[in-house]
């Protein structure tokens, strides 16, 4: 338990000169960034808060500081043992006094984590909102005096967000539990709805809002669209983008667990220590795979949905969607896990008409609300929409988040390389009308032919439609290029059909505006010889990336420095084997390296170094220098 200073009582409010002073102390930062300090101020006066800070923004610290400051016991809900995990163990090291109770902890544990509860002698208690709902845990929390209520990852609370957990929704009923203790509920990812049904759904109506900018300009983001619905082609493509970053971390995300297992084999086939991940593993093979790819260098996690929320590895240089979420929430939340270190990191989607047709199906499978599903269906358009747009991807982010005022990145690729467009408004009123005599009978393929005049062996009664070989001057790859943007748009739908998709009109007002005119259709222009691996598809503007993503500080240390940091990092390997715990949580690379560049002498210029803290200088201090005087 943090202790040198006595708590103070609730007639000494804390104020943020101390809020600052033990942000110094604990976590050797030098300031709050953004609205960190705002928001820490307002809790530490007693009231409720909802932010939505940036993945990698700095969440938690907003109400671990208060439920430090603060006389009582700060309660975490969170709604993965991994980030419970993650979160207390980080605290340890820097000298919190922090506890979890959940599935993996032993009834001799729970009974120690009560007694020191009960005691005094916790700064802060992590529990899972299934947790709280079982059991008797509310009565004994009853029994003692709480600083704060903190709910993370609030979006699950919502039916709105993109990863509702039922469990979220009788969080409302702490306010008539704990009346008079401060509630904050954080979140990185809520649009204006999604905060809106937070506030009702915990009872947080009279709390003060902080949206933070949805800013992440270390990350650098691309989509590229899949040539083919193949997954033999896909594979390869992903095998071929996580080679050209050999030897860095990154996240692979997949759409399905047979694509998890099936991606990570053609990875380590390839020389690539990669990691499968998945719910259909036990939980204790899951926390072994999450343990070493936090705990190794260069390991690629190729994972499902169920690897998101909460994995806090700092060195994530690039993500890799070989498969598409299902909004602009998830997309965010997932892309978020790279670059939390603030240095260069990349996303990266693939996409295609067969994604969009699977995300509209999965929705179709759940049990929800028609007005929900409505608004998910929406949510699934907005995203194949920026996917395939032409508009800077952070700044269409950002705008969806409620940043109207979002300029373009100028690193994102529609920033550095713009795609060509032009006015198709008229090829897809002929695509439209060819769709709609149909009948909604036939595939994507089939529809081109039709329009292209190609059509085999083609019937009277279709030869006899206004619409048979309308568009023969567009060559058959525009013509796809076009229904797979009608589709993405929702002005076309397809129906799964047994695995072969049927292509019918979607939405009939908007179809009706394409017809009228009233609605501009602008499509990519596709080069003559489409590379769905370059930024524009066109071949004569390919790039090696191989360099980008990259921490530019470590690729261009001199050898000295570089020899420090390798060796800061063997030691930093070896204490965190010792302890069972991930390395960055120790120190992040971004301290090691300020520390191979400053080479301190002595534990005070140890000290002053950003991420270090009297904790951790007390505890690693003498290590740190030894392993540098070796080098000397």
């Amino acid at each position: 338990m943090i202790a040198a200073q006595s708590r103070p009582t609730l007639k000494e409010t804390p104020g943020l000169d101390e809020a600052r002073a033990l942000l110094s102390r604990v976590w050797g930062h030098a300031g709050f960034r953004g609205l960190q300090g705002d928001i820490v101020g307002e809790v530490l006066s007693g009231g409720d808060v909802l932010a939505v800070l940036p993945t990698g923004g700095g969440k938690s610290v907003c109400y671990q500081i208060p439920a430090i400051l603060r006389p009582g016991l700060g309660l975490v809900i969170s709604p993965l043992i991994a980030l419970m995990t993650d979160q207390v163990e980080a605290l340890k090291q820097q000298g919190v006094a922090a506890a979890r109770l959940d599935s993996g902890v032993s009834l001799d544990d729970r009974s120690a984590i009560w007694r020191a509860a009960r005691a005094g002698e916790l700064d802060l208690l992590y529990v899972s909102p299934e947790g709280l709902a079982a059991g008797a845990m509310l009565d004994r929390l009853s029994e003692l005096p709480l600083s704060l209520i903190a709910i993370d990852e609030a979006h699950c609370v919502s039916q709105w967000g993109h990863d509702f957990r039922p469990d979220y929704r009788s969080l409302g009923l702490l306010a008539e539990r704990f009346p008079g203790v401060p509630r904050i509920a954080v979140t990185a990812t809520a649009d204006a709805r999604t905060r809106d049904d937070i506030l009702r759904s915990l009872r947080l109506e009279d709390a003060r809002v902080f949206v933070d900018s949805f800013a992440r300009p270390n990350l650098q983001l691309a989509a590229e669209r899949k040539e083919t619905a193949s997954r033999a082609r896909t594979d390869a493509r992903v095998i071929e983008l996580v080679r050209e970053r050999r030897d860095k971390s990154g996240v692979v995300y997949c759409g399905s667990r047979d694509g998890c297992d099936r991606v990570a084999q053609a990875l380590r086939d390839a020389g690539t220590n990669a990691i499968a991940y998945h719910a259909g593993m036990d939980t204790k093979e899951r926390d072994r795979r999450l343990e070493r790819f936090l705990a190794e260098d260069g390991a690629v996690m190729v994972a499902t949905i169920a690897f998101g929320m909460g994995v806090d590895k700092a060195d994530v240089r690039f993500v890799i969607h070989a498969d598409p979420p299902g909004s602009l929430e998830a997309y965010w939340q997932e892309i978020g896990r790279a670059g939390r270190d603030g240095e260069p990191a990349e996303g990266i989607t693939l996409y295609g008409p067969s994604d969009i047709a699977w995300s509209l199906r999965r929705l179709d499978g759940r049990p929800m609300a028609e007005e929900v599903k409505q608004v998910q269906i929406r949510k699934v358009r907005q995203l194949f929409a920026m996917l395939d747009g032409a508009v800077c991807r952070p700044q269409a982010v950002r705008r969806y988040f409620g940043e109207q005022a979002a300029q373009p990145c100028g690193v994102c690729d529609i920033c550095s390389d713009p795609p060509q467009l032009y006015d198709a408004t008229v090829p897809a009123q002929k695509a439209l009308a060819a769709v709609q005599r149909l009948g909604g009978r036939f595939g994507r393929g089939r529809i081109v032919d039709h329009l292209t005049g190609r059509t085999k062996e083609v019937q009277p009664w279709e030869q006899q439609l206004s619409t048979w070989g309308i568009g023969s001057d567009l060559s058959p790859n525009g013509w796809r290029e076009i229904v797979d943007h009608l589709l993405f748009e929702g002005l076309l739908v397809e129906d799964p059909n047994d695995g072969k998709p049927l292509v019918g009109l979607g939405d009939a007002e908007a179809v009706r505006a394409v017809y009228k005119a009233e609605r501009t259709i602008e499509v990519r222009r596709a080069p003559p010889r489409f590379d769905s691996s370059t930024r524009s598809g066109n071949p004569r503007n390919r790039r090696d990336r191989s360099g980008e993503g990259r921490n530019a500080a470590l690729e261009t240390m001199d050898a000295d420095v570089r020899a420090r940091f390798e060796a800061l990092r063997a030691w930093r390997r070896d204490r965190a084997s010792e302890q069972h715990v991930p390395p960055y949580v120790i120190f992040q690379d971004k301290t090691l390296l300020e520390i191979a560049h400053a080479e301190p002498g002595d534990l005070a210029s140890l000290g002053a170094i950003s991420g270090v803290g009297q904790s951790k200088l007390e505890r690693y201090g003498k290590g740190v220098l030894e392993t540098l005087a070796a080098l000397a």
